[in-house]
């Protein structure tokens, strides 16, 4: 192949890879002041808008340098979201009421439950007893999120969608969710097992898997991060392993036939996806180069 069809061969997508430079200078800029509790995320002071903007990716998919494990869960969430699949989720929400109330079962920080609320629904979070608080212990968005201080079991307002994001590991919170007669349940968890203690990392496999025969499953779909994300493309960053969450959603019987969303108008994505985006086609680029025998 000469060099004139080697270029014909570039995917046009990869030309964003000529300002690599400047974007690493950028990411790095974001990631050192993160974990050096210099980014606005830290300060609860500040509007949702302004923790979340220039977010980096790298702080949705490890926890900071400085978290006591044996204290707090992850530093911001368990995983990077989409704007799209929010966008999905609260489609769906919208469907089944004309003002949606969403109970988040697993809140946390507020930090996933507004995102969703951000998308025209209502959420409100209960504080899980079995979680662990996040190290950025609050991060939510008042206009959309409130946290109640009602117990799992004992929830005290009326709701329409049950929202299950991380259910804690080794527990099986669906029977407590489907005795309230949620119209929609939405469950996003993972498949991955602890080495450790050998438990599932979220629920229990039936949590997601067994409900009541008048539930049922309108749509799933599976977010894989690859290994190595950034080690990857960046050898100074650390490496990671290969993780795939799932997001599955169970309709109660009158509502199983409404539209899920996948044709949605495509949402303009949050801005952690962008580096998401360079990264995923950084490692596409360097497997397009090794299969045409190129060292890299």
């Amino acid at each position: 192949m000469n060099d004139s069809e080697n270029i014909r061969d570039i995917p046009p997508h990869f030309e964003k890879l000529r300002a690599m430079e400047a974007f690493t200078d950028e990411m790095f800029n974001r990631i050192v002041a993160f974990q050096e509790h210099q980014h606005a995320a830290w300060n609860d002071k500040l509007s949702f808008e302004e923790r979340i903007r220039e977010l980096p990716l790298h702080a949705l998919v490890f926890s900071n340098p400085d978290r006591d494990p044996a204290v707090n869960a992850h530093t911001v969430a368990p995983f990077y979201p989409l704007r799209e699949e929010m966008a999905q989720l609260a489609h769906c929400a919208r469907q089944v009421a004309d003002e949606p109330v969403v109970c988040d079962f697993h809140s946390r920080n507020g930090f996933l439950g507004s995102l969703l609320g951000r998308e025209g629904v209502k959420v409100i979070g209960l504080r899980d007893p079995a979680d662990k608080p996040n190290q950025i212990a609050d991060f939510h968005d008042p206009a959309v999120f409130q946290h109640s201080e009602a117990h799992f079991q004992q929830v005290d307002f009326p709701f329409d969608v049950a929202l299950s994001v991380w259910m804690p590991p080794g527990i099986n919170r669906t029977p407590d969710i489907v005795r309230y007669r949620p119209k929609l349940i939405v469950y996003i968890h993972t498949d991955h097992v602890d080495e450790s203690s050998g438990r599932p990392q979220t629920g229990t496999p039936e949590a997601f898997r067994e409900l009541p025969s008048h539930y049922h499953l309108i749509a799933q779909w599976s977010i894989t991060r690859p290994q190595d994300l950034f080690h990857e493309t960046w050898p100074e960053l650390t490496p990671s392993l290969e993780e795939t969450r799932h997001v599955r959603i169970y309709a109660d019987e009158p509502y199983r036939g409404i539209d899920v969303g996948a044709d949605l108008e495509k949402a303009d994505p949050y801005v952690w996806e962008n580096e998401l985006d360079m990264a995923l086609t950084a490692m596409e680029a360097k497997n397009h180069l090794r299969e045409r025998g190129f060292p890299v």
